[in-house]
């Protein structure tokens, strides 16, 4: 059975058991531990990642993800992998940020028993136990720039050397990796290689955060509220339309990975199937309110000893406008103080996918 299927999926409305629609743009994706979760999509934006999705995937080019932490990366990896021609092949994630510069070489090519102190058996490696399916490297530009040199070279030549071996071995995988960074100042500032990037970025797909696609949030919120209460063994539950207001005045700056959390949190404090807006209450974190000032000092700051580039900050400040304006970009060109055709301009240049057309 390939690990991913495309279906159609008809839900009922949060507000009660009146059918509200099917969407089309889902994907069921096996995470490999026996869960399936879906890749839903409500928006226009995730729209366009489902349909880039689908595209990527009837090729083997590399793929880097960008996207911030919890908007759902290894997920939309796993679909891609899922619905290519490596489907049968295996799947290997590799956590670039727990892996030091020291271990690179023995984790990701492998090792020979004896090679170094400790070496009790050998080791296969990452990369060789990807042979034939799809190597995912899983925030990338985590990885020291030395560890990154070396990985270089075996994308460039396709073969492995493990640590103790005289030998090449031949590896035939497919890369995709991910960032929560902003590409060009992870270039400058040295975090990522640039001869990588033109490596690992032949396709590009960029996941929109959680805020930017307010259309999802319903549609996600009430999928996990009912695959949490079956895993709980509890009543299938159902928002209120006032707890639908409160999960969408929320920034959701851990994006889905906190809406799972609350959502699970309300689940599990409500007196039964029905959740309120109380409920959502107690069970976000709340996050104290910025202007768009403190927004942009804090990344700056948060850009370490050098400055981000000015069209960084612009970049920044264009989304954060979005996200106050709740999408609507005549509202979001005022707060800039940009006309319309500007804003829109600006979409394009930094693209900002999904916000560049009507």
């Amino acid at each position: 059975m390939r690990p991913v299927r495309k279906c159609n999926w008809t839900y009922e409305k949060y507000a009660g058991p009146r059918f509200l629609g099917t969407f089309d743009s889902w994907l069921t994706i096996d995470m490999g531990n026996g869960e399936k979760v879906p890749l839903l999509a409500a928006s226009a934006p995730m729209r366009l990642v489902v349909s880039t999705v689908e595209r990527v995937a009837a090729t083997d080019a590399s793929v880097l993800i960008v996207g911030e932490t919890g908007t759902g990366k290894e997920l939309v990896a796993r679909a891609i992998h899922g619905l290519s021609a490596r489907a049968t092949g295996p799947f290997v994630a590799v956590n670039c940020a727990a892996l030091p510069f020291d271990l690179v070489e023995s984790e990701l090519f492998g090792h020979r028993r004896g090679a170094f102190s400790g070496a009790l058996r050998d080791h296969r490696g990452l990369i060789p136990g990807a042979h034939g399916g799809t190597l995912l490297l899983d925030e990338i530009t985590e990885m020291d720039p030395r560890g990154q040199a070396k990985l270089l070279r075996v994308l460039e030549t396709k073969q492995v050397r493990p640590v103790g071996c005289t030998d090449n071995i031949p590896v035939d995988v497919r890369i995709i990796a991910t960032t929560n960074r902003d590409l060009a100042h992870a270039i400058s500032s040295g975090r990522l290689r640039q001869d990588l990037y033109y490596r690992i970025a032949a396709q590009q797909i960029e996941i929109p955060p959680l805020r930017l696609r307010p259309e999802d949030i319903p549609l996600l919120a009430n999928y996990y509220l009912r695959t949490l209460a079956v895993r709980h063994g509890l009543p299938s539950p159902y928002l209120t339309d006032e707890a639908v207001n409160v999960l969408l005045q929320q920034p959701w700056t851990g994006n889905v990975r906190e809406l799972i959390h609350v959502v699970e949190r309300a689940l599990v404090s409500a007196q039964g199937p029905e959740i309120r807006g109380s409920n959502l209450v107690g069970a976000v974190t709340p996050t104290p309110e910025k202007t768009s000032a403190d927004v942009t000092c804090d990344f700056v700051l948060s850009s370490g000893p050098s400055l981000p580039r000015l069209q960084e900050v612009e970049k920044e400040l264009i989304r954060r406008a979005l996200v106050l304006s709740q999408g609507n970009k005549s509202r979001a060109a005022l707060m800039l103080g940009l006309s319309r055709k500007a804003l829109y301009s600006k979409l394009r240049k930094h693209r900002l996918h999904g916000w560049s057309a009507e």
